[in-house]
């Protein structure tokens, strides 16, 4: 069985994350409080200042400076929030025919794509008529993507601007070993603190681009594991509604247990 922990990123405390599976622990971010069987990126190194523009990385950051030096390089790390869970398998369609519950789909430690994989992204969505570019383009501003991939180096300055002229991207959080988390977030880091640096000089993080850092973060993560590793693999995922996410239906029962749960899942987006 794999050792793995999946961090479950929040900035809320939901009753449905007290009734997740062991091995998912729920991670507190931003400024609010949290209960104390939560992780929290307050508390030792950390960037929570930064959540307001980094999103879900600042969390990534939190792993990395405290969670990893406790691992063996060979355990298993994994990312997820609140309203995004893994589910076991790569699903290509709605499974509406299934009496399954949501919770018994869940993605377990004895799941053997580990023995087969260095890491696992979500099943990537494949964008009809745009570029990777020309759809954060359309929703955050010309140029700023373009500039901020200036700020690498080398190879992988090519390779990235190679990627967001593709057509493919997987949604921000993935799987892998814990000696791969720590590449990528000794190549993630450096530059997005450059990108935020930019981004702030020229005064565009407000209102929705606030959070361009995160956005750009879940691009280069997109990229970053779809070029350097070989053996890569995908798994569907399940969006929470409100009613999985309901205080008040979670008070009395895990609406992730009931049958028929998984019928509208996993996840699937057509662009």
């Amino acid at each position: 069985m794999t050792d793995l922990k999946i961090y479950c990123f929040t900035i809320k405390n939901y009753k449905i994350l007290e009734k997740l599976p062991k091995h998912i622990l729920p991670l507190g971010l931003g400024n609010n409080q949290f209960p104390n069987n939560f992780l929290s990126e307050k508390q030792g190194a950390n960037i929570s200042y930064l959540n307001k523009y980094y999103g879900e990385a600042s969390g990534l950051y939190w792993i990395w400076k405290n969670e990893i030096k406790n691992m063996n390089k060979n355990n298993w790390i994994g990312s997820c929030n609140y309203r995004k869970l893994w589910l076991d398998k790569c699903y290509n369609k709605k499974q509406k025919y299934s009496i399954s519950s949501l919770y018994s789909k869940l993605l377990q430690p004895n799941n053997d794509l580990f023995s087969k994989s260095e890491a696992i992204q979500v099943q990537p969505i494949i964008f009809k008529e745009d570029t990777v570019l020309q759809q954060f383009e359309k929703v955050h501003g010309k140029n700023i993507m373009v500039e901020c991939a200036d700020f690498l180096d080398g190879k992988i300055k090519n390779d990235f601007k190679n990627y967001i002229n593709s057509n493919s991207l997987s949604i921000t959080f993935f799987l892998t070993t814990a000696d791969l988390f720590d590449e990528y977030c000794n190549t993630l880091f450096p530059w997005l603190d450059k990108c935020y640096a930019y981004c702030d000089k020229i005064n565009i993080l407000h209102g929705y681009n606030s959070r361009i850092p995160a956005f750009l973060m879940e691009r280069f993560n997109s990229f970053w594991f779809s070029t350097y590793i070989k053996k890569l693999n995908y798994l569907s995922y399940a969006r929470l509604g409100n009613y999985m996410l309901s205080d008040s239906v979670n008070k009395f029962i895990n609406p992730m247990k009931l049958p028929f749960t998984l019928r509208m899942y996993p996840t699937l987006h057509k662009y």
